[in-house]
């Protein structure tokens, strides 16, 4: 099962490097001193991709809890 924990890793890993991502996107638009309405459109369009990054993130780590119980 070091398939699966390694592939978890990896996940989760690609989830942790997505969740950065947005948050310094979401940084440089708010050090940009966009107007109010500018700014909510990003952070609205950062939402989902956050959402997923989280998801990338839970799904990767049940996978090495998944890999240590079984293996």
């Amino acid at each position: 099962m070091d398939w699966l924990v390694w592939g978890g890793a990896v996940l989760s890993f690609a989830g942790l490097a997505g969740l950065v991502w947005c948050i310094m996107s979401v940084w440089r638009a708010r050090g940009q001193n966009l107007p109010d309405e500018e700014l909510r459109a990003v952070v609205a369009k950062m939402v989902p991709l956050n959402m997923g990054a989280l998801f990338l993130s839970v799904i990767g780590l049940m996978m090495v809890i998944l890999g240590v119980f079984l293996g």
